[in-house]
């Protein structure tokens, strides 16, 4: 037997009506009531049973949409604007509303999610992103509950509908087109190891080399945060290298334009000594100096689609897992150049 409503309120010293309040996150319980309820619930590994409430439960219109840190971190990247705008244009056309989710920590997700499901307050919900071992993922898929991820799941790929591109095949392009400029030091910066999309760009990163006969040096590979403050942390240890890189391969644009500010501080220059690649071809991608070439995703598609996909999973739950492809383009700019005699001899 499962643990009763009962004994939680004896364990928060409630009665077993605020619990259920609790759970139905009633405006009228106190901040500090919720927290002890809350607390009690999940020392004892409480979880409602939605689907009793499910029978009662009616539409609510609205999808939740989960980022993958805290929101002003998230959102000072333009990849999430953007894909806000495709998720959010299927909506507005279905009459779906959104709720964001915001947490700083994965708990924190975690528990925001909870709260989504548990309060019926959402019909489905897209995941931002894709993340090894992501409990919120994990929560969702246990309790079968409309979920869509931008990204590549890195378990049940074919129970779980996502929305996402050929990430190995697009960085293996973009990495060639270094190669064919004449670059044999190429460098990678990319984000977390333990995002999808990171592992598959360094995948396609690794097969361009290979194939060209070069080497991956692991001193060429760099993670770090998606932000400005992360590309300065990468260019250091690149360039203090003894033979550092001609070229890189970077996961995404405003990690670019960090890269490219740092650079100067060397006194390097792009493309004058380093090539360098992007991804995602986000709107500062053509008005950055150099203009960047970049893995163009379409972002708005990416969001557009997976809003689509779980609209008709909330709409027919019967409806079969899906994976949505949205090609991707090459966007060819300024920061790239053949490698030239200076270059090389400074490599």
């Amino acid at each position: 037997m499962g643990v009763t409503i009962k004994e939680v309120a004896k364990a928060a010293g409630v009665a077993p009506s605020t619990v259920s309040r609790v759970i139905a996150d009633n405006p009228r319980i106190s901040p500090a009531t919720k927290k002890r309820v809350r607390k009690a619930m999940k020392e004892l590994g409480y979880h409602p049973n939605v689907n009793a409430r499910s029978l009662v439960r009616s539409s609510t219109q609205a999808i939740g949409v989960v980022m993958p840190s805290s929101a002003d971190k998230a959102l000072q990247n333009p990849f999430f604007p953007e894909v806000l705008r495709g998720i959010s244009a299927v909506a507005h056309d279905l009459e779906y509303s959104l709720l964001l989710s915001t947490g700083e920590t994965e708990e924190e997700i975690l528990e925001g999610v909870q709260r989504m499901v548990y309060g019926n307050r959402v019909d489905g919900v897209i995941l931002l992103y894709s993340r090894l071992k992501d409990k919120v993922m994990e929560f969702l898929y246990e309790q079968n509950f409309p979920f869509v991820i931008v990204g590549k799941p890195n378990e049940n790929t074919d129970t779980i509908s996502h929305v996402d591109n050929d990430n190995i095949r697009a960085s293996r392009e973009i990495t060639e087109h270094l190669i064919e400029l004449g670059h044999r030091c190429i460098g990678f910066i990319g984000g977390s190891k333990d995002l999808a999309v990171t592992v598959d760009r360094i995948t396609g990163y690794e097969e361009a080399l290979k194939k060209a006969g070069l080497k991956a040096k692991k001193d060429y590979r760099v993670h770090t945060e998606f932000l400005k403050s992360g590309g300065r942390k990468a260019v250091h240890e690149l360039f203090s290298l003894p033979e550092p890189p001609t070229g890189l391969v970077i996961s995404d644009d405003l990690m670019s334009i960090g890269v490219i500010n740092m650079l100067e501080e060397f006194g390097l220059y792009v493309p004058e000594d380093v090539s360098i690649v992007s991804f995602n071809n986000v709107y500062m991608a053509e008005v950055t100096r150099p203009p960047l070439t970049t893995v163009d995703i379409n972002i708005y598609e990416l969001g557009a689609q997976a809003s689509k996909c779980l609209i008709e999973k909330i709409q027919n739950k019967n409806e079969p897992a899906k994976r949505i492809i949205v090609p991707f383009e090459i966007k060819h700019r300024l920061s790239t150049q053949p490698l030239n005699e200076e270059t090389s001899k400074r490599a």
